[in-house]
């Protein structure tokens, strides 16, 4: 549809998918083809090797430079909410250390949250203290500025990120499969086990970092490659963990206000004149 619309208004596309980033992982993340592009500029695809550390930060500032840069149109779309709010709304980043980062993901989960809470008893209500990734990072801004969890949560950005307030003007469209969604999810697995994922993963799979190899597909494909499971196993939980990546996608969508709904049709150009209806 974003290719469709942009061949229509002469516009370029930003992608807002948080693994298309990464050059080589083209079947996994389903990432356009250069002839499915149609000739529209994609933005924000291929910028990162698979074995760099691509942080939101990173993106909001590489993608906001394509913002500031770019004369025509453009038409954000992609799957991650967060990469999304990264580029049209007030969001700064925290400065991080390798050094701190490595001494913190040494310690166990209950040490880092017993630091956690002596530095601010208040933080259990923001930061989920049961995920150890979360925990770790908030000990490491805590410590690099002073910031806790709860002043965080009391500042201006927080309460414009809260009320969704953008800092810049944009006309926002979702559509929802609804109830044609896991149908739709089950025949693109179909798609990347034939388009070759399974080869991919495999050529890639000494390169892929930290985040990269997290990447729904990826991690289950390397699961398998390590002896665990055989690869039917790995496709059904590839198909279960898409499910559950798509209902945690359509949450954080859904909350968002300023976006436009527009129902699943029959066909691609009656979604595509909707969409453009509340456009104009």
């Amino acid at each position: 549809m974003a290719i469709e619309i942009a061949t229509r208004i002469g516009a370029e596309v930003i992608s807002v998918d948080s693994m298309q980033v990464y050059r080589g992982m083209n079947v996994g993340t389903a990432k356009p083809t250069v002839i499915e592009r149609r000739g529209v500029a994609h933005h924000m695809i291929d910028v990162a090797d698979p074995e760099d550390e691509f942080s939101v930060a990173d993106f909001r500032t590489m993608g906001r430079k394509v913002i500031e840069s770019t004369e025509s149109p453009l038409i954000i779309t992609g799957g991650s909410g967060l990469h999304f709010r990264a580029l049209v709304d007030p969001m700064s980043f925290a400065p991080t250390t390798a050094t701190l980062r490595r001494e913190l993901e040494a310690m166990t989960l209950g040490e880092v949250v017993a630091e956690l809470n002596a530095l601010d008893p208040e933080a259990g209500r923001h930061v989920d203290l049961s995920n150890q990734r979360r925990v770790v990072r908030a000990i490491e801004i805590a410590r690099l500025t002073g910031e806790t969890p709860s002043s965080r949560a009391a500042s201006a950005e927080a309460e414009d990120l809260r009320r969704y307030v953008p800092e810049m003007d944009f006309v926002a469209v979702g559509v929802d499969p609804g109830s044609e969604l896991d149908e739709r999810i089950d025949r693109r697995l179909v798609a990347m086990r034939e388009g070759g994922l399974v080869e991919e993963v495999t050529g890639l799979r000494r390169r892929l970092g930290r985040t990269a190899r997290t990447a729904v597909g990826y991690r289950e494909i390397l699961a398998h490659l390590d002896g665990d499971g055989d690869l039917d196993q790995a496709f059904a939980e590839i198909a279960a963990n898409s499910r559950r990546l798509a209902k945690k996608q359509r949450t954080w969508f859904q909350r968002d206000p300023r976006i436009r709904w527009i129902p699943w049709m029959e066909t691609e150009a009656e979604r595509v004149e909707r969409a453009m209806e509340i456009m104009r």
